[in-house]
């Protein structure tokens, strides 16, 4: 029982969130750094507006879980739509 507390905390709390962003972070700096490396993979600026999509959504998430008000919430989601359409537009021109 005292587990499902514990998760029920981490996610009241917005560490889920926190944890989303740190792991879209990771994942853009091992992208970025293999394909400086290798010159293989995706480049940063192809999966920057993917990544900043992700990162909108999880502070939406963190907003919405900690009680903050709409606006902190709807921000964010703006955020994410904006970038949604810049890497479907980025996407269409390939």
């Amino acid at each position: 029982m005292a587990g499902w507390l514990v998760m029920a905390d981490f996610f009241a709390s917005g560490r889920v969130a926190e944890l989303i962003l740190l792991m879209l972070a990771l994942e853009g700096a091992a992208l970025g750094i293999y394909h400086r490396m290798t010159g293989r993979g995706i480049a940063l600026r192809a999966i920057l507006p993917f990544l900043l999509a992700g990162a909108a959504f999880a502070l939406s998430l963190r907003a919405a879980l900690t009680g903050a008000g709409w606006p902190l919430v709807a921000l964010p989601l703006m955020g994410a739509f904006g970038a949604h359409v810049w890497d479907i537009a980025a996407r269409w021109r390939r």
